[in-house]
């Protein structure tokens, strides 16, 4: 009885199948990236790795700020520390920046010329942002006749030329450190609510605040817990670009001779007074605080801008935590 032997048909081998290790390597990295980086930590990551110009204006001013804060123990000599004999001394190992026509040194005087304008800069930037946000928040969220009239009045208040009105303001009061902060601060407040208003217009149109209104939620809860923290943004970014703006003012009005009374120390005070009339006999006069106006306006600009680009999604390279995330892997692997 013969056997009958059947071949079976060769198998084809098994298609390989990918390691899964290597598959979920990059969104393993991003989600690692992404959870163990908080807010804080990942802005600066990215201001650094993306914004590197923006990284240095914020060292700069950085910088500048300390110098305002520790001005007493920075400054070799007080800010009007009289020396005749060494009056329009050229900068010397002695005095950086040399001297004025009274021998004051001027890197002391500049030094506390920062703390002043800082002062200013801060404080009045501060109350503009709070008028800002008042005005901007009511209007933009309540609408109807309110908005209108609101918005009427601001554009009349923003037709006027805001330097002369600041003059004519400023020339009814006595000029001092709080006058320009509370002038400064609701003059330029009042022409800024158009900024937080369209935030507002945008923010009040999502879901979670139709949602908050059907269940009863109060204005003042839906104001406090949706509509401000989805305008912080744009509010800091405005901040931003207001400091160097109350900066220029401000050194424009001393310049004017309508900003700090002397003696006190002012970086306009120093162009318009010694730096113009003493500027053929000693040049540097009117260098070094132009060299200070320009150095602190310009790295407060462009911080304001990186911030911009960083926390506002609709600039490019905007994209947030997650698409900043996903693309530093794919830079890695190349």
């Amino acid at each position: 009885m013969s056997q009958v032997t059947v071949k079976q048909a060769p198998t084809a081998p098994a298609p390989q199948q990918a390691p899964q290790g290597a598959a979920a390597a990059v969104p393993a990295a991003v989600a690692k990236q992404f959870v163990k980086r908080g807010k804080v930590h990942d802005f600066f990551y990215r201001l650094f790795t993306e914004r590197k110009a923006g990284a240095i204006a914020f060292i700069v001013f950085i910088l500048l700020l300390l110098v305002a804060i520790f001005a007493e123990f920075i400054a070799p000599f007080g800010p009007n520390e009289i020396n005749p004999i060494d009056r329009l001394q050229p900068p010397s190992a002695q005095y950086w920046f040399g001297t004025d026509h009274l021998g004051r040194d001027l890197f002391s005087r500049i030094v506390h010329g920062a703390q002043t304008s800082i002062l200013i800069a801060f404080g009045a930037t501060t109350i503009s942002i709070i008028v800002s946000a008042v005005i901007g928040i009511l209007s933009g969220y309540i609408g109807g006749r309110t908005d209108m009239v609101t918005q009427r009045f601001v554009d009349g208040w923003m037709s006027m030329p805001g330097i002369i009105l600041l003059i004519a303001v400023i020339s009814v009061f006595e000029s001092s450190p709080m006058v320009l902060i509370l002038v400064l601060g609701i003059l330029m407040g009042i022409g800024g609510s158009r900024i937080v208003r369209s935030a507002v217009l945008s923010a009040k149109e999502n879901v979670y605040v139709r949602a908050a209104q059907s269940i009863g939620a109060s204005t003042l809860r839906i104001l406090w817990f949706h509509i401000l923290p989805n305008i912080m943004a744009p509010l800091i970014i405005l901040y931003t670009t207001r400091l160097g703006e109350v900066i220029l003012i401000e050194t424009t009005l001393s310049f004017l001779g309508l900003g700090v009374p002397p003696p006190a120390p002012a970086w306009g005070a120093m162009l318009s007074g010694d730096g113009r009339t003493y500027m053929f006999q000693g040049v540097w006069l009117a260098i070094f605080p132009g060299v200070a106006i320009t150095l602190a306006v310009f790295s407060i600009n462009i911080f304001g801008d990186a911030l911009r680009d960083l926390l506002d999604p609709r600039m490019r390279g905007g994209g947030g935590r997650f698409m900043s995330a996903v693309r530093r892997p794919k830079k890695a692997n190349q």
